[in-house]
């Protein structure tokens, strides 16, 4: 059984910084974009960035400039850098392949945002 996990979640101040980890089964790293995903409470599971093979990211545009991500091959990991954080950022934050595959959804990790 494929398993992501996800780590790094916290509660963290409006302005604040966090890093979000990922570790992925190798042989899913090597050959698949991944993705980091949000879901806010009673919201649907949005993109947030995503990263290709070649490191090349996107991001969803309310992101852009805050969060970097980025992939560690040595270490089949993702990292999600977030800064400047809004009480809009807060959420459950998942790591998948990009399109998502149903059956590698983790646990997740929550990210609180709060004075």
């Amino acid at each position: 059984q494929v398993r992501i996990v996800e780590s790094g979640g916290d509660l963290v101040q409006p302005g604040g910084s966090l890093t979000l980890s990922c570790s992925v089964p190798g042989d899913i790293f090597s050959r698949w974009t991944m993705g980091w995903y949000r879901q806010a409470p009673g919201q649907q599971r949005d993109l947030v960035a995503r990263i290709n093979l070649y490191h090349a990211p996107t991001y969803e545009d309310s992101v852009k400039g805050r969060f970097t991500i980025s992939r560690d091959n040595a270490k089949n990991t993702v990292l999600l850098q977030m800064t400047s954080v809004t009480t809009a950022d807060a959420g459950i934050y998942y790591c998948n392949t990009w399109k998502p595959t149903d059956a590698f959804w983790g646990q997740g990790t929550q990210v609180t945002v709060s004075s």
